[in-house]
């Protein structure tokens, strides 16, 4: 996608008037409210926040870090065999019943963090917008697009601001974003907002075997960037799309669990001949136990949404 293709769906985020470029082409400039937004290396800086949210700012500066490896631009090549897989697993339930709209579509990632959802979704044929807050983890997208190959626009947005005009984006995804978010349901909404097709939405689930971890300390109740974990659940998300027009087609939940920098087990269990069964551990245990789950995915596709003739996606009449 060319700049100029993205200035097009682009909008102030405090107002959201339309953008234009100043005549140095160094910032895009509010043609209401006047508000002036710069440009880093080419990506576009579009954040209303005046700096009073201590939630944000504190967000911006855990993921703003540099950081410790190079394992965010290459996640998972060089991760053991099982850790990609069940990345590539999450990723395939995050897209049931949308792939027939993804090749050629326009997608947008939420909270996109270094691209590794992005690089999925080109691979499936889309053309892929990243967003996050943070401009540290926007630049490893763009190592990761630069080193592999890979066309993303990028954009540092606010997922409870995002600077996109209604209905610009044919496809609307988020994977682990919402919970980061200080109000989890205004990200929702400004995801339906933008999305002209249909919306795909993964995070961790409200579950009891979760809470017991929790209290055990296995998992996290607040993480290291300061964000309290809000796990959601099927039927908030679900209520929130269908009343914004979009028919959910497959909310589900299943086990799935795995740390950002794979260990021992991870390693451990990709030999052979541990890494197939594995595997169809997982999909057994899912099979039979997976409604109790601790993530969560919904794809809702908006009323209307139909396969144009000419092979585009679009909104029927």
């Amino acid at each position: 996608m060319s700049r100029d293709e993205l200035i097009e769906l682009l909008v102030c985020p405090a107002c959201r008037a339309s953008l234009v470029r100043t005549a140095d082409e160094a910032h895009l400039e509010c043609t209401s409210c006047g508000r002036d937004y710069p440009f880093h290396l080419e990506i576009p800086i579009l954040l209303p926040s005046d700096g009073s949210s201590t939630h944000k700012a504190q967000q911006v500066e855990f993921f703003d870090q540099d950081p410790v490896d190079d394992f965010g631009v290459t996640r998972p090549r060089g991760a053991p065999e099982l850790y990609g897989w069940l990345l590539r697993e999450k990723f395939r339930r995050s897209v049931i019943g949308l792939e027939h709209l993804l090749p050629g579509a326009t997608a947008l990632t939420i909270c996109g963090g270094s691209g590794v959802d992005a690089e999925f979704l080109v691979r499936a044929g889309a053309r892929v917008i990243l967003s996050d807050i943070s401009l540290g983890v926007v630049l490893q997208a763009r190592e990761r697009a630069r080193r592999y190959g890979l066309d993303i626009a990028l954009v540092v947005a606010d997922a409870e601001a995002l600077p996109f005009r209604d209905a610009s984006v044919d496809v609307v995804y988020v994977h682990d974003g919402l919970h980061h978010l200080e109000r989890p349901a205004l990200g929702l909404a400004e995801m339906a907002r933008v999305a002209r097709c249909a919306v795909s939405v993964s995070e961790p689930a409200e579950a009891a075997a979760t809470a017991a971890a929790v209290r055990l300390g296995l998992a996290e109740d607040e993480e290291e960037a300061g964000n309290r974990v809000r796990r959601l659940t099927l039927d908030e998300i679900s209520r929130e799309l269908s009343s914004r027009g979009f028919r959910p087609i497959r909310p589900h939940r299943y086990a799935m669990y795995y740390r950002h920098w794979p260990g021992r087990t991870m390693r451990v269990l990709s030999t052979r001949p541990l890494l197939p069964l594995a595997q169809a551990g997982l999909n057994v245990l899912n099979r039979v136990a997976g409604r109790f789950g601790n993530k969560l995915t919904v794809q809702a596709v908006r009323a209307g949404t139909r396969r144009r003739p000419d092979g585009r996606r679009g909104r029927g009449a």
